[in-house]
């Protein structure tokens, strides 16, 4: 017997060199990392080049990917740290440079945590806090899914990316 599969929005990042080589190869070597370790990959978006937000330096790459897998919420993000640290990440200053950011965005099961809870602060939240205000995010999400309703507002990522200042 299997369970439910759901479906993820993650969105990638980095802006520092890595044995990949720079932040596309890099963004292209998470993706194959990922499907190595069982989560499917849908969809992902174009690449994009985005300046540096805070004191991170040099610009990044980003990109959007929508994945599947049975993992909760929880359970993916764990495998999602494990690979940014694989791949150099070391825990360090906010809005840092980093050779992979990996975020949850959407799931298809609505909010992380489950209603009632709230998530505290530093712990996974989904949608992801900041995924209305960040052009860097939306750029590539609005590529793959622009359809995709956030569970409280009901806006779609393509009306939040109409929306959007940059």
């Amino acid at each position: 017997m299997t369970g439910p599969v759901f479906r993820y929005a993650l969105a990638l990042g980095g802006n520092r060199r890595t044995r990949y080589g720079g932040p596309r190869a890099t963004l292209a070597a998470a993706c194959a990392a990922l499907s190595a370790a069982g989560i499917a990959i849908d969809r992902m978006s174009p690449m994009f080049a985005t300046p540096a937000m805070g004191p991170a330096g040099r610009g990044f790459a980003n990109a959007a990917i929508l994945v599947s897998t049975p993992l909760l919420p929880e359970q993916l993000l764990a495998l999602l740290k494990r690979i940014e640290q694989d791949f150099g990440r070391r825990r360090g200053r906010r809005w840092g440079p980093r050779p992979l950011d990996l975020d949850i965005l959407l799931w298809s099961g609505g909010a992380w945590p489950p209603a009632p809870r709230r998530a505290a602060a530093g712990r996974l939240q989904v949608p992801h806090a900041g995924l209305a205000a960040r052009r860097f995010v939306l750029d590539p999400l609005v590529r793959i899914a622009p359809r995709w309703a956030l569970p409280a507002t009901r806006r779609t990522i393509a009306q939040l990316h109409a929306r959007a200042k940059g």
